[in-house]
């Protein structure tokens, strides 16, 4: 029996498949439109191990902030090809992972990964590449707080800022200014205390092997160590940066005259620490022509 045209037009509006995927599974599956989903589903699953060695580095990173609950989720999801990240069915799955992540108050990857596996499925099916959800966090305002955000260059960073009270020209700007400066802490005293022992052994180093210290009493060099240590952590902290909105305060500045202060952010960027692969054009042509 010829597979019927409706058919196929029905499962790929459901599916996203291509013409022939949707062909031979209504063929596998006696035409049962709901058999075919879940066949061409199974296959979707083959696919994603089969492209377990790629590198999903591209993707993007969004955000959904709850008014009525309060909370917020900042979600980054990977494919192989800035072409996918930039198409309506993965901006729709990322999407919808923020949504979930929320609902479901997941707790970890795990907790997330396995919400949304169908989810993911579907997904690669419709795009025929390996897609990944890297990572998430949740964040809620409590009493006075309030939660701000800002989403950069269509996905490609993302932030989630919570303010001791609202301010929504502060929010947006600190935000803005987050997705620009990359800080990691918003306090000196937020960094790790190995980190800055570890610091102050590279520059103690440094100022042994260099002769123009040589001369100098002990008590300066600790001040000059010091000094120093606190130069290379200032453009990591938040408070010590040059506001983005105005340049001649620094953001703690900005935020005293205020009034205000930063409970607590999160800045996602993406493909941040993932080796990207570069491919050898010519090499991959002479090995299919191998």
């Amino acid at each position: 029996m010829a597979t019927n045209i409706e058919l196929i037009k029905v499962l790929r509006d459901r599916t996203g498949a291509g013409i022939m995927d949707c062909k031979n599974a209504l063929t596998a599956c006696d035409n049962d439109v709901d058999k075919a989903c879940d066949w061409l589903r199974e296959k979707g699953i083959a696919k994603q191990a089969k492209k377990a060695d790629r590198i999903a580095a591209e993707g993007k990173v969004l955000v959904h902030v709850c008014e009525k609950c309060g909370k917020a989720s900042i979600v980054e999801v990977n494919c192989e090809t800035d072409f996918v990240s930039n198409s309506d069915p993965f901006k729709e799955l990322v999407n919808s992972c923020t949504e979930i992540v929320l609902k479901e108050n997941c707790a970890t990857l795990e907790d997330a990964v396995k919400a949304t596996t169908s989810l993911f499925t579907d997904a690669t099916v419709k795009l025929g590449e390996k897609l990944s959800f890297r990572r998430f966090e949740i964040v809620e305002q409590k009493g006075a707080e309030k939660i701000y955000s800002y989403i950069h260059m269509g996905g490609k960073i993302g932030v989630l800022l919570v303010l001791a009270k609202e301010d929504a020209e502060l929010g947006k700007g600190l935000a803005m200014h987050i997705a620009a400066n990359n800080p990691k802490f918003v306090h000196f005293n937020d960094i790790p205390t190995e980190q800055i022992e570890n610091e102050k052994k590279i520059q103690i180093e440094a100022c042994k092997n260099d002769p123009k210290l040589a001369s100098k009493p002990e008590m300066a060099l600790v001040k000059i160590v010091e000094g120093k240590v606190n130069k290379f952590f200032s453009e990591s902290v938040l408070d010590e940066q040059s506001y983005l909105l105005e340049p001649d305060k620094t953001v703690a500045q900005a935020l005293k005259e205020k009034g205000n202060s930063v409970v607590k952010f999160v800045r996602y960027q993406v493909g941040e620490g993932i080796e990207k692969r570069v491919d050898d054009f010519a090499a991959e042509v002479a090995k299919q022509a191998a």
